[in-house]
C-alpha cells in the first residue's frame, strides 16, 4: 500500500513516523515534508510545484498519487482542506483523508462554527459576531465600562443590559472569523487591548480577510483540553465520531502561561484531570450532537477532528472545531497509539470506525516543543542543528521536526531522525517551531524527565523552550 501524507510541520512528521510501522505500507510519501520525514522508514519527500492550498500544488500532487497508483492522502494543515484539496482528489476518484471544503468551514470560519453548535445544542460559550469596526468597539467601550451590553449568538443591533453579564474583571476573548494561522485569538483584559486589537483586525488587515469579520466571546476560566478524534460522515449513512485520548496543549510562549499565544509549545497525553464526569459530559454535550449536526447538514465529512475544550468544574466547553489533527497534540497522542494508523486510516474511508478495535498504551508522553529565537515573531533561521544520539537512546524519546531542512547544496536526508539521529551538519533551522521532543513513561513525572533529558542533548543558536510542559 502507497500512501502521501501532505503538509511539512511536526504533525506531519508524527504521521510519516506512525504510519511507517504498519506492516500493510509498502512507501510512504512526504509532501513536500520536512528534514525528517525525508529519512524516516519507507518515506520519500516529493517537492511541488505549488503549495498544495494552490491550485497549482493540486493538480500536481493529485497527478503524483495517479501515476504512483498512491491508495490514500492523509491531508495534515488546514489550508489545503480550506482550499478544497479534498473536493478536487474525490471528483477525480481519488480517496483522501480528510473532509471537504464545506465541511471544512466548521474551522475556517469561526462564525459559521459557532452558528453550528448553537443551532445543535453543543456546549459553547457566549459570543457576538461583528463585521463593523465601529459597532464592535461600542461593544467592548460598554463592557467595559461596565454598562455592557448582552452576548448573545446573533449579529444586528445590540440589546442593552442595566448589569454585565460576566464577573467586573473577565477579560473578552477577540478572535478573527477566518484562518490566522494561530495570531486571531486575542484576551483583552481592558478596552485598551480589546481596541488595539479591534482595529489591529478590523482596521489595519494585519490579518488579511479572516480579521474583517470577528467574533467577541465570554472569557471561559478553566483547564483546556484538546480532544482529537476519527470522524466518518457521510450523506444518508449513520455517522461516526471515534474519540482519541485526550491531550492538553500548551499555547503561551512563556513558562507559566505568560507571553503571546502561540502554535503551542507542547503537549501532554493523557490528561490525569479529565476523566469520569468531565469525559461523559463533553460526550453527552459536545460530541453526541456535533455528530447529530453533521448527520443533519449531510456533510461530506471522512478524516480527523479536534475539539478544543475549556473544562470547568466537571463541565466542558466547546472552544473550537479544527477540521484536522492538532498540532503539537499528535506528537504526543501517537506514540500511545495501540493500533495500525493506516487500518484506522481505511476505516474512515470505509466507514467503519464503529467497529475499530482503538487502544492504547499504558502510561503518558510528554512532549514540549523547542523554538527559534524570537518565535512567535521574527525569528532565525538557518542554524544548524546538534543532537546527542545517546540521549535519545537512553530515554527511546521520538524526535518530530516541525521546521528544519537540509542545508543548502545537501541532497542526502539524514535516516532515522526520530530516534534522534542527526549527524552534525545534516540539518538546519528554518521555521519558528523547529520541533519537538517525545518521551513516554510509566507516569507523567517520568514521561516529563525522560522528554528534558532529550531536550537537553538538542541545541542550536538561540534555541527556547518553555520548562513547564506537564509540570501541572
Amino acid at each position: 500500500m502507497k500512501v502521501v501524507v501532505a503538509g511539512a510541520g511536526g504533525r506531519e512528521h508524527a504521521l510519516v513516523w506512525k504510519l511507517s510501522q504498519s506492516p500493510h505500507i509498502t512507501k510512504l510519501f512526504a509532501a513536500p515534508g520536512n528534514g525528517g520525514t525525508g529519512g524516516e522508514a519507507k518515506c520519500e519527500n516529493i517537492p511541488l510545484p505549488g503549495d498544495s492550498a494552490s491550485a497549482e500544488g493540486q493538480e500536481a500532487l493529485l497527478d503524483f498519487c495517479k501515476k504512483n497508483q498512491v491508495d490514500y492522502t492523509i491531508v495534515g494543515p488546514e489550508a489545503p482542506l480550506a482550499a478544497g484539496i479534498v473536493d478536487r482528489f474525490r471528483q477525480a476518484g481519488a480517496a483522501i483523508i480528510g473532509p471537504d471544503q464545506n465541511a471544512a468551514r466548521l474551522e475556517t470560519s469561526k462564525a459559521h462554527a459557532k452558528a453550528f453548535m448553537e443551532r445543535y445544542g453543543v456546549n459553547s460559550g457566549k459570543f457576538r459576531i461583528f463585521s463593523e469596526y465601529e459597532a464592535a468597539l461600542h461593544y467592548a467601550k460598554k463592557y467595559f465600562r461596565q454598562d455592557s451590553p448582552d452576548l448573545e449568538p446573533r449579529t444586528g443591533a445590540l440589546r442593552e443590559q442595566p448589569a454585565r453579564p460576566f464577573p467586573p474583571a473577565s477579560p473578552l476573548v477577540i478572535k478573527a472569523d477566518g484562518l490566522a494561522g494561530g495570531k486571531g485569538v486575542i484576551i483583552a483584559h481592558s478596552l485598551g487591548e480589546a481596541e488595539s486589537a479591534l482595529h489591529s483586525f478590523m482596521r489595519e488587515g494585519v490579518l488579511g480577510a479572516a480579521g474583517k469579520t470577528i467574533l467577541i466571546e465570554e472569557f471561559l476560566a478553566g483547564r483546556e483540553v484538546s480532544i482529537l478524534a476519527a470522524v466518518s460522515v457521510s450523506p444518508g449513512k449513520p455517522g461516526q465520531i471515534l474519540p482519541f485520548i485526550p491531550a492538553r496543549d500548551h499555547k503561551s510562549r512563556f513558562s507559566g502561561g505568560t507571553g503571546p499565544n502561540t502554535g503551542g509549545m507542547g503537549a501532554i497525553a493523557p490528561v490525569p484531570d479529565f476523566s469520569g464526569a468531565p469525559q461523559q459530559d463533553f460526550i453527552t454535550r459536545i460530541l453526541t450532537p456535533t455528530l447529530r449536526g453533521m448527520e443533519q447538514e449531510k456533510l461530506e465529512y471522512r478524516g480527523f477532528l479536534f475539539f478544543g475544550l475549556m473544562v470547568k468544574d466537571t463541565q466542558c466547553f466547546l472552544l473550537e472545531y479544527n477540521v484536522r489533527l492538532g498540532d503539537p497534540e499528535t506528537q504526543a497522542v501517537l506514540p500511545l497509539l495501540d493500533a495500525d494508523l493506516s487500518d484506522l486510516c481505511r476505516a474512515v474511508l470505509l466507514g467503519k470506525l464503529d467497529s475499530f478495535p482503538l487502544a492504547w498504551k499504558a502510561g503518558a508522553v510528554c512532549a514540549p516543543v523547542a523554538v527559534a529565537e524570537g518565535y512567535p515573531g521574527a525569528y532565525r533561521k538557518g542554524d544548524p542543528i546538534t543532537v546527542a544520539a545517546e540521549a535519545f537512546s537512553h530515554t527511546k524519546a521520538r524526535l518530530f521536526i516541525a521546521g528544519a531542512s537540509l542545508p543548502s547544496g545537501t541532497a542526502q536526508y539524514p535516516q532515522a531522525v526520530s530516534a534522534g539521529r542527526v549527524p552534525p551538519h545534516s540539518l538546519v533551522t528554518s521555521g519558528g517551531r523547529v520541533l519537538t521532543v517525545a518521551a513516554r513513561g510509566s507516569t507523567h513525572e517520568e514521561a516529563r524527565a525522560k522528554a528534558y533529558q532529550a531536550l537537553a542533548g538538542v541545541s542550536f543558536t538561540g534555541i527556547a523552550c518553555r520548562e513547564d510542559i506537564g509540570a501541572s
